[in-house]
Parts: C-alpha cells; structure tokens; sequence
C-alpha cells in the first residue's frame, strides 16, 4: 500500500528531472565556490557488502576509524580549490560536477548489483518468507527487497543497493553527533506515522516509519536511534512546494545505537521535515523490544507478539528519537493475519479487512508521549471489560482459557476503582479514552506501564481465588497499583532525563502503599507495611559503601540500566514518604497536584517538583527550602545514623550526632571518596519521652550539623527517649546503652506503650547496628524476647526478615543449632496460641482478618524453616494426604511453607509429585509456588537437576529461572551448587539477561549474599576479573557484601554464640 505512493512519487520526479537537476547544479556551484566539495565512497569489502545487504550499517572497524577506504576499481575524484580567476573556478567546479555525478551514478549501479537480497527475495540475514508469491496482497507491496527496477534518483534517497555514505577526512575532523552519548537536540520530532506488517508464522515484521521533524538548529545529518533494524529506504523532504533533500546515504553506528542519514544539504533551522525510513526486523526470541512469546492451549502452541521498550528499547522496533524529553504523537497502523487481534496505546479507529485473509487495525493519534511507553500486540486473546464513572473503558486481555476461568476478573475490578481513586486523588483525570491490561506469560518485569496498554506477566495480574493466597492477592493488588500510577507519574508526566526515573518509580512505589490502603483500609499498608518491605529493604543495599544517589549522573546506555534498582525505587519512595510526613499529608497533595497540572503531557525534573511543593507549603504559611533539604538526600549516597545520648554533666540535656551509616566500616577506611567525604543532611528527627505508663507528645528537631546540643524538658532518670516516630524518616537511631535497656524493659512489661511502626522500627535499627559493629551482639537477641506477647503482624514480620540473613551466615556452622534453638524457643508459645488456619478458608478475604491470617503465617514459616517438630510433623501429614487422595486440602495461605516444607523432609518421590503438579497446573499462582518448592530439598542431586533445567525455556519460562537459581542458593545445601552453576553458565545468563533492568543485579545478588568464608570471596574476586568490566555494578555490591559477612564472621560470631549459650542456659 505504501509502495503505491512511492511509485506515484517516482513517476512524479521523471516528470521534473530536468529542473531538479538544475536546481542541484547551482547548490553545487555554490557550494564549491565557498569550499572543497565533500567526496563521498562506497566500501567494497566483503563484510561491508554484507552489511548492505542486511540493511545493518557499516562494520566496526569502519564505524570505529569513519576512515574513508575508496573503491580500488573506480578513480578517487577530489575536487581541490584553486586560487584562480573567478572564471576559471566556475569552468572547473561545472567539469568536476558533472563528472562526479556520473561517477556516483555509476557506483549506485554496480553496490545494486553487488547488494544481494536473500534467495526468498527477503533482505540477506532474515528468515525466509517463502518468496514473494507466498506474502498476501499488501504485505507484498510493503517489502522491497530489490524487487523495484526504477532506481532511485541520484542523491535522493537511499536504498539497499545504495552504498551507505561516509564522511570525508575534512568531514571527519568536525563534529560527529552520531559519536555523542546523547542525541544533539538538533532536531526535535513532532509526530510519528508508524505502519507495520507483521508476519508471525516466520517472526519478523516490515516497517514504515515517516518522522515529522522539527529542525532546531541547521545540521547536515539526521541522527535519531536505531538498533537490529535493517534499514531498506531512506527519504528527506521539506513540503511539496521545495520537494525532496537530497540523501548522500546513510548508515549506523553501533556503539551508540544510531541511524546517520548524511544529505547533500544542510537542514534550515525553524523548518519542519518529513523523514521517511522503510525497514525490516526480527520479532525476537527474548525480552526486550519487539518481542515473541507462546502458550499451549488444547494442547496447541501459539504465538504472540509484544513490546517492551524502557528504557531504551523502542528503537529495536522503529527508529526514532529515542529519549524521554523528546514527545511525539504517534499514529500507528498494524497489519497482521485476521486470526489475530492488535493491541496499541489508543483504540482502533478503523480496520480494513482484506480479501487475502489479512487486517490493518489503524489506531487513534496518541497525546504528547515518549518513545519508551509506546506499545503494540499482537495476539489471540480474548477479554473483560468495564467502565470507569468518568467513561474509560478498561480491559483485561489474557489467554482465553484464564478469561474463562475469571482469572482476570479481580485485576479488572480494581483496576477501574484505582482510576477513579487516583481521578479524585490527583485532581487530573485520565488522559486517554482507553486502558488495557495485557497479561503475557513471558515478560522481562513484574510489568510495564505503558500509556493506555500496560503489560503485565501473568503471575502479577491473573488470580484465580480457589487456590490465591492472601500475600499472593497482595502482590497482584500492589502490581497493580503502581503500575496505574504510572500513568499520571511517568506518561502524563515524564523525567527529563533517567538520571531522575526515580521520580516516576519512587511515587509509584509510594503510591503502591497509598493506593492498596484506598483498596483495604483496615490492612495499613503505608504506616505499616511499608516499613519491612520497602524502608527496612533497601536500607539494607543503601548500607554499603557501593551504593549510589537517588539522582545519579547518566551519560550513556549502560548507566540508563544501572539507574534502574531498588535505589531508584524504594529510597525514592521512602524519601518521599518522609517527605509527606514532614509537610503534612494534605498540602504535600495539593502540592502534587499543581505538579501534575503545570507538567502534563510534559517533562520535568526533580527541582520541578521540589519548587512546586515549596509553593504549597509557602501557601500554607510555612517557609521550608524543599530543594535546599531535599538535594542532600538525593545528591548523596546513603544514609545517616542518629546516635542520640544522654548528657551526664546537664540535666534535661542530650547530645546529637549524625553520621553516614555504612555496615563494614573497613570499607569506609578503603574508600579514598568516603574517607574525604563529610556527609550531612538536614533530618527532621521526631522524638518522644516515655515510661513504663506514658509517653509524651511528638516533637521535631532539625538536625543539620554533625554534633548538636539540645534541652528535653520531661526527660528524668526513669524515662526513655525513642527518635525517628513510626520510621517515617530515612535514618537509623541509636542510643546509649542505659536508653536500650530501658526500651527493652519496656517492651517486655508493656510492649502496647509503643506503637505497632515503632516496635518494628526498634527490631530493624537494632539488628541492623548490631550487624555494622554500633551495638553489642545480643541486645537486637534480647529485645525480641518480648514476641512471645506480641500480637501485631509487623514487628513479627520485621524481626523475621531481621532474622533472615543472620541465619544465611550461621546455617552452615556447627553451632548452629544453638541459635537455631534460641529462635525456636522465642516463636514456641505464639505458634502454639495461634495454630494452623482451617481448610476451609476459600479465598475470600475479609479485611478484619489480614493482619491475623499474616501473623498466623509468619509463625509458622519461622517455625518450620527452624525445625519445630509439630510443624514438620503437620506438613508431612498434609502433602501426605494430598498424595494418596490426589486432592489438595492445604490452606491456601500456607501451601508455599507446606511444599517447601514437605519436599525438605520427604524422599524423592514428593519432588517427583511436585515436579508434575508444577507441570499440569493452568493456576500461574500455583505454578509460582510449585516451582519455588522444588527449590528446597535437600538432595543435591534434584537440586543440580533443577538447576539444568531452569535454562530450558520450554520447561520454565526465561523470567522465572532466575528465581529457581535464587533460590536453590538460599538453600544450605545448593548454596555452593548455585554458585558453581552461576560462574559456569555466566555467559549463557548474561547473554539472556544482560539488558534486561534488574535481571542481572538480581541474579548476582541472589546468587552471592550469602557467600560467607574466605574461600567463596576469593572465587568471586577471581571470577570478575574473568570478565572485567560486565555488570561491574553490580559485582562491587556483591564482593563488598562478601567481605562484610566474612568479616562480621571473624569479629562477632563468637560473642553472639557465648551470649546465646548463656541465654539459653539461664
């Protein structure tokens, strides 16, 4: 279809050759009146050839050197200016003219010759399309792959057979913006015609893209991104009025993922273009891009299409401006086989069904957006709808058999409520007409939030109540909720640049909490929830010395993937949770609010934000610099810890230090950069006085200099000060040891003085300065005495991730067991009141009985993983029966503990059922956990097994091996195999996962925390200088967290177990 205009354009340009050639001659003239002319030459080597073939650029040896390598079979023409007469420069410049333009028709000739197409007639490097008689009607009119025997107009556009254009040496010597890490901003693009026929019977797809640009600045070159496409045509015109600008060629240049179209002049700045690519690419095996995956149904496998773009991944499918700050509309039309359906941004605006069983689907233009939330599907599924109050229509696509089931019906209720929440919360309301959910069983992330068709693996949105625990029902619900944020924190409004994703991820982190408390406010996910699984976690990571800013300089691809981590994510979310708390709840909304407004369909950067919320709060009556306190705790890396202590020589007095908290001081004293660092933030430290029957009003002192003196007017022997109130601050607090002993003892006679946030905040801060060497061993030990009589969820949630990686250094020493026992004897007399949930809990989740069900489930996981024989002993019984009556009576909100559980203590044959069940299950929640559970027996044999097969996509899909390898390193008796395996099949994960966010970083954490003993920290050092330089990152985090449990082990471990055998003696 698109060919037709091009032919009409052809025929046209036949009809005005004559007078473009004049045109061109006096531009000539001109232009070599004023300088020598810019020779450009085809390189004839075989590689070279090739690559023209495919439509992939240049080689790197050519790319790397842009040396200019003339053809030995043709004369090298270069015409010099000469000091002669002016009638003499004329007569010479017309001769060298004319006869260049022979010389260049006759190269295009002979590189269309040379250019071979693939045997099919499909580009060279392509999978066959069985010829060109086999495509259906319009798909052969969009493929040109020299099937067109009209060349092209010399210096018009560039095709396959035209050779790809290089600078001259002068050239060379200037500016070369394909070189820089960041497009010129030259050119800005306005709007996007994008038109695609995919072929999914052999996974590849043809493409026409025409650009609208805007030029900026005048440039000789369009440079714009483009990777692993094959590049057939390109055209540059200004309107129909000025016609055509002549293309020299073009080509691309992989090390910054760029597409260089050179013409034969310069672009006038405050013109608009219209830039023309026609293309062809693969519909990969992978995660990133235009991507395929399947499923079996009936047992029939089929196929689907999808995208996956963030951060830098659109220009795998398209070329184009592939930068957050570069918005566009986009008007996209898909043409697919009508067993299909296409899914975009917008809604189809009309379809045209062809004769030969082929559609186009030509979608809706899109608002202002940028390129990395632009997406397409194109699929076999089947739906659920409803509508919004305010008239947006949602949708839930998924496998037909999981929309059958109802599967998706949880996701789509409270997807619409969300909008509506986030309508009345924002004060904006959704931006487009449509919102589509699409559930993929392969995907590279939990999702994506792509504006209008947000893309979720199945595990993160599809419940089936019958066997949906609640914590599974609570990470769909949270999935969810952020990734509908998004589509106000990152689509409406977009970062700048990545050095601020955290301003998108951070809010939809926070809003995670805020959005589910909208949902189920009984649950109190932000005042609560929030502490263990975001503020406890990632001050974990945010501990080490390698850790990094919020906000972090990123100049090129590799550091736009480093950016994206639980940094971003999580301290951002915390930051600005502490930052609501500081204003007030309310202006720090009404200050979003105006944010929203003043940027939609925008970009904006974090002082943005920052001047924006200034202004509430100036409204309000109060005068706080945000940015002035703000950019130390996103500027700076880590956190500080307040040590509060009592002044013995001044009653009522105490003294305040601040001091950049790092878990292995030894690095501290290696690091030249932390050595000559005075880190100081301004910390609004909320503290309280208390006893054992009362506590005092909240108070707030800012905190900004290392060392500070201040009056507490209640404060007497007897009392006890408590700082950081309900963790809503990014800091740590310690205290003299009189003040610990005092808080312990309150937690012991009356722990219900305290709130539920403070409680586990005091758990968190004290394992935590105990691991880094700022408290004695035993007391975080004695201050969980007190769980006995603890009848809140979260301060037993706390203590048990506190627990967690105390246990991974310990489980493999031989007095473990006496820790092991002290554990057991503090969970014994809570899991005994509680029990096991009964069987008949059907998945209906009441609000009033979350908090008990999770407490419930807590204990007995601490109970199990540390060998309590009533709990073994009822886990045995359960997978027992559920084996010989081959139906499955375990509570739902248990099954994961059970398997896990059962798989450990039973013989092969449990992992053999298992392993089945994990087969036959359609559940995706079951599936996860069936999965999970292999992971815990305790024969290495099934375990290295297990870790064979993981790779084996046809067994367990590309995003769940690495859980299964995570995993069977936790456990004691794969740690070692889970190691060997990660160093052996390295290049084989990094190939699959190396440009996949998170996937990496995940995988070498998971793979290394647990690493404890000089000889393990001596194999991970040498095995990175095997491969120096890959995921570097990540690698520094890993062999530093190494090195801290080595050391912790050579300092602490016998004062923990001297104090333990005493504890339990007593």
């Amino acid at each position: 279809m698109a060919l037709d205009g091009e032919r009409g354009e052809q025929e046209e340009e036949k009809k005005k050759k004559k007078k473009k050639k004049k045109r061109k001659k006096k531009e000539e003239e001109e232009e070599g009146a004023e300088k020598s002319s810019s020779t450009f030459t085809a390189t004839m080597g075989e590689n070279e050839a090739a690559l023209r073939a495919s439509g992939r650029g240049l080689s790197d040896p050519w790319a790397d050197s842009m040396g200019v390598r003339p053809r030995t079979t043709e004369r090298h023409i270069t015409v010099h200016r000469r000091l002669v007469l002016a009638f003499a420069v004329s007569i010479v410049a017309l001769l060298a003219v004319t006869m260049l333009a022979v010389l260049l028709s006759l190269r295009f000739d002979e590189c269309g010759a040379s250019a071979s197409p693939g045997a099919d007639g499909s580009p060279a490097g392509f999978p066959p399309r069985g010829g060109n008689g086999s495509l259906p009607g319009s798909a052969r009119r969009n493929h040109h792959a020299g099937g067109d025997s009209a060349l092209p107009e010399v210096g018009r556009e560039a095709t396959p057979g035209t050779p790809s254009a290089q600078p001259s040496e002068e050239e060379q010597e200037q500016w070369q913006p394909w070189t820089q890490l960041r497009l010129s901003g030259h050119l800005k693009p306005l709007h996007y015609n994008l038109m695609l026929t995919a072929f999914m019977e052999n996974f590849t797809f043809s493409g026409e893209v025409n650009v609208e640009i805007a030029c900026r600045n005048a440039t000789r070159y369009v440079v714009l991104h483009a990777s692993r496409v094959a590049v057939e045509k390109v055209q540059v015109a200004e309107d129909r009025v000025a016609g055509a600008v002549p293309v020299a060629g073009f080509f691309l240049y992989p090390q910054t993922q760029v597409l260089v179209v050179v013409l034969n002049r310069t672009l006038d700045a405050q013109r608009n273009y219209n830039l023309k690519i026609i293309y062809n690419a693969l519909i990969e095996n992978e995660l990133l891009g235009f991507f395929r995956s399947s499923y079996v149904i009936h047992g029939e496998r089929r196929f689907l299409g999808v995208t996956q773009f963030s951060p830098t991944h659109a220009r795998k499918a398209f070329p184009c401006f592939d930068e957050p700050i570069y918005k566009a509309t986009f008007k996209i039309s898909i043409k697919h086989q009508a067993t299909y359906l296409s899914l975009s941004n917008m809604p189809v605006e009309t379809s045209v069904f062809e004769e030969d069983g082929w559609v186009t689907d030509h979608f809706s233009q899109t608002p202002l957006m940028s390129t990395y939330y632009l997406a397409w599907a194109i699929c076999n599924f089947t739906f659920r709808e409803t509508t919004t109050k305010s008239g947006v229509v949602v949708r839930l696509y998924a496998r037909p058999d999981a929309i059958r089931r109802g599967s998706g019906n949880y996701a789509l209720h409270i997807t619409k409520r969300l909008i509506e929440f986030y309508e009345d919360y924002f004060k904006v309301p959704y931006s487009l007409p449509k919102l589509d959910l699409l559930a993929v069983p392969k995907h590279p992330y939990a999702a994506m939030e792509n504006w209008g068709l947000s893309i979720f693996v199945e595990q993160r949105i599809l419940l089936d109540p019958s066997v949906s625990s609640i914590s599974y029902l609570l990470d769909v619900t949270m999935v969810i909720v952020h990734e509908i944020c998004h589509q106000w924190f990152g689509d409406l409004v977009t970062p700048v640049w990545w050095e601020d994703v955290w301003l998108k991820e951070g809010f939809a982190h926070y809003f995670e909490f805020v959005g589910t408390d909208y949902l189920y406010p009984g649950w109190n996910m932000e005042k609560q929830r929030f502490l263990t699984d975001v503020l406890h976690e990632v001050m974990l990571l945010d501990g080490l010395a390698s850790s990094h800013p919020v906000s972090q300089e990123v100049l090129q691809a590799t550091d736009i993937d480093r950016v994206f981590d639980w940094i971003a994510y999580k301290k951002g979310a915390a930051l600005i949770r502490m930052l609501a708390n500081f204003m007030g709840h309310s202006v720090f909304q009404r200050g979003l609010q105006d944010y929203l407004t003043i940027h939609k369909y925008g970009n904006a950067a974090r002082n943005d934000l920052w001047n924006t919320l200034s202004e509430a709060l100036k409204r309000n009556g109060k005068y706080v610099n945000i940015q002035e306190v703000m950019d130390q705790w996103t500027l700076q890396m880590g956190y500080p810890v307040i040590t509060i202590l009592g002044n013995t020589t001044a009653e009522n007095w105490i003294i305040i230090t601040q001091q950049h908290f790092i878990y292995d001081i030894s690095t501290k004293m290696k690091a030249i950069a932390l050595q000559n660092n005075s880190y100081l933030w301004q910390i609004p430290l909320t503290i309280v006085v208390g006893n054992r029957s009362h506590v005092s009003s909240e108070a707030i002192i800012w905190v900004s200099n290392k060392s500070e003196n201040h009056r507490i007017t209640s404060l007497d022997k007897g009392s006890w000060l408590l700082g950081n109130i309900n963790q809503t601050g990014y800091f740590r607090v310690n205290y003299d040891l009189r003040n610990w002993r005092l808080l312990i003892d309150q937690l012991i006679r009356n722990h219900e003085v305290l709130s539920v946030s403070n409680r586990a905040g005091l758990i968190d801060d004290a394992f935590s300065l105990a691991r880094a060497g700022y408290l004695p061993q035993n007391i975080p030990l004695e201050i969980i005495r007190y769980l006995s009589e603890e009848k809140d969820f979260l301060p037993w949630h706390a203590a048990s991730r506190a627990l967690y990686p105390l246990d991974k250094l310990l489980d493999r020493m031989e007095k473990y067991n006496v820790f092991n026992e002290y554990i057991l004897k503090q969970v014994a007399t809570t899991y005994i009141k509680l029990g096991w949930p009964k069987n008949n809990f059907n998945g209906s989740l009441v609000q009033a009985s979350y908090q008990h069900e999770e407490l419930r489930r807590e204990v007995i996981m601490l109970a199990c993983s540390f060998g309590n024989k009533h709990c073994h002993q009822q886990a045995s019984t359960l997978i027992s029966d559920w084996i010989s009556s081959n139906r499955n009576r375990i509570p739902l909100n248990v099954r994961d503990i059970v398997y896990c559980t059962g798989v450990s203590l039973l013989d092969e044959d449990v992992w053999e059922f298992i392993w089945m069940k994990f087969h036959s299950t359609t559940a995706v929640s079951e599936k996860k956990i069936l999965l999970e559970a292999l992971t815990c027996s305790d024969d290495r044999n099934l375990l290295n097994r297990l870790l064979n097969l993981s790779l084996n996509s046809e067994v367990v899909l590309d995003q769940d091996a690495i859980d299964v390898i995570i995993h069977v390193a936790r456990n004691p008796h794969g740690r070692d195999l889970a190691w060997k395996f990660f160093r052996d099949k390295w290049k084989i994960l990094n190939t699959r996962y190396g440009e996949a966010l998170f996937m990496n970083s995940k995988l070498i954490s998971g793979v290394t925390e647990f690493l404890n003993t000089e000889g393990e920290l001596k194999e991970l050092k040498n095995f990175m200088k095997t491969y120096d330089g890959v995921a570097a990152a990540s690698f520094s985090r890993a062999v530093e967290t190494v090195e801290a449990n080595v050391r912790w082990k050579m300092l602490y471990q016998d004062e923990l177990f001297q104090w333990l055998g005493k504890a339990l003696r007593h």
